[in-house]
């Protein structure tokens, strides 16, 4: 399946589906690790760490423009995103993956914003 950039009237229709995601609760559906630059590895199952995060993970290797010294932030061991936005951008749920691991999944482009 090829991706194709949505129009604003698609857009904005799953925004509307995104805005009615539950506030209280959600099941997690996909694990995705970086274990280094451009990299990401999909995992059945992860073990999360106090000290390192998500165990193979980067994030304790990387820096954070958040913090006073460029150091790693405490608060950001996790990025975790609604699974109505993935499923609207990668437009199928056998291309979750794929997304996460290509240039569409890592860079969005706005126009007229």
């Amino acid at each position: 399946m090829t991706v194709r950039q949505l129009t604003l009237e698609e857009l904005n229709a799953g925004l509307i589906d995104i805005l009615r995601s539950p506030t209280d609760g959600g099941a997690l559906r996909l694990i995705v690790r970086r274990p280094d630059i451009d990299q990401r590895d999909v995992l059945q199952e992860g073990e999360l760490d106090p000290r390192v995060g998500l165990v193979g993970d980067t994030w304790h290797q990387r820096g954070s423009s958040r913090t006073e010294d460029g150091s790693r932030h405490p608060d950001m061991q996790l990025n975790i995103m609604n699974t109505r936005v993935i499923a609207l951008l990668a437009q199928s749920e056998d291309r979750w993956a794929k997304f996460v691991n290509s240039a569409e999944g890592r860079r969005l482009h706005l126009r007229g914003a």
